[in-house]
């Protein structure tokens, strides 16, 4: 599959980070059937990952950015990490999702940082936001090795969200936040 309109590949010491293909439906799909999604809208069917899978195109399509797949050097499909802005929020976000067996390595920090870096640095978009559910502990603490700041918290569907705010360009690199 091409697509119509480039999407930047990044790469990172140990990732590449590209648009997606329609070979990433199957990891996408077992993701979206696990209990993997229970802080990002619950499991979905495979017709139901296949719609996330075209929105996600057409996000890059109408904004001009998006949620890359992330791969290993190696060519293993770990995962997606990007900046997505849907309608209703208030702000775009940086989010991640990993799939079975790839966390605790970390990929997701590698790629969030790089990400941040591109959309910052690149495309000069101010300091971003992650919205993350209360009780997805794994993700707060990503957050906050990233230096993101807990700035709000509010209450949607009946579950908490708190919202971090990352740290911007002239915050200086992440050797302020070790």
């Amino acid at each position: 599959m091409s697509l119509p309109f480039p999407i930047p590949v990044i790469e990172t010491d140990r990732l590449v980070l590209r648009g997606p293909r329609e070979s990433d439906l199957p990891a996408m799909i077992a993701f979206g059937q696990s209990d993997r999604t229970r802080f990002i809208g619950g499991r979905q069917d495979s017709f139901g990952t296949w719609r996330i899978f075209l929105a996600g195109i057409g996000h890059w399509a109408l904004r001009g950015y998006g949620m890359w797949s992330v791969d290993t050097r190696g060519g293993a499909f770990v995962g997606r990490v990007g900046v997505i802005n849907h309608i209703g929020w208030p702000e775009p976000e940086l989010g991640w999702h990993l799939y079975e067996g790839h966390e605790g390595k970390g990929y997701a920090y590698e790629a969030a940082l790089a990400v941040r870096d591109h959309m910052q640095g690149k495309l000069g978009m101010g300091p971003l936001i992650t919205m993350i559910d209360a009780e997805n502990l794994r993700s707060l603490s990503l957050a906050r090795r990233l230096g993101a700041t807990l700035e709000r918290v509010l209450e949607e569907g009946g579950r908490l969200i708190h919202i971090y705010r990352h740290p911007g360009e002239e915050d200086g690199g992440m050797e302020a936040y070790a």
